[in-house]
């Protein structure tokens, strides 16, 4: 097991490899530019004054993850506005699948997002999102089924 040393060089190459990840999962859970590019900037100042030891890569990614995963659901606990809900005729529907997937409870949108978009394995997500991999295998399901309710299925059973 190798530990990555801390430093300007480690926190250069991590920002490299793992902004556009970070990025993208911020820009997923927010839906703002603005916000998730703040939530990005953020999650890297945290590693650079985090004084953990990483074993390697793979954990300074996870990590990064865990960190723009709670800093998003910080944020959006801090800005969330009061819900106004229209008469069922003028509700908006998701019009795409990455609509209908913000949609989701978090541990679904997540869990979703982190098999599909990333690749990472259920075990893998339980690790980062601290659950068993049986719990993160249920949020999956439930999220499909959730998005075949709202979007409908594919003809090739994708979804």
């Amino acid at each position: 097991m190798t530990i990555l040393h801390t430093g300007e060089d480690a926190f250069r190459e991590a920002f490299e490899r793992y902004t556009d990840t970070v990025y993208r999962i911020a820009l997923h859970n927010t839906r703002s530019r603005a916000d998730a590019e703040d939530l990005t900037q953020e999650a890297f100042l945290r590693l650079l004054q985090s004084r953990k030891q990483f074993r390697d890569a793979e954990h300074v990614k996870a990590w990064l993850i865990r960190v723009t995963l709670n800093l998003c659901k910080n944020h959006l606990r801090d800005t969330r506005a009061p819900q106004i809900t229209l008469p069922e005729s003028e509700s908006a529907q998701p019009s795409d699948l990455p609509d209908a997937i913000r949609e989701l409870p978090a541990n679904q949108k997540n869990s979703i997002y982190l098999h599909y978009y990333e690749g990472y394995t259920a075990a893998e997500i339980g690790k980062m999102l601290g659950a068993n991999t049986n719990t993160v295998l249920s949020w999956l399901r439930r999220g499909r089924e959730a998005l075949r309710d709202k979007i409908g299925g594919f003809d090739n059973g994708e979804l």
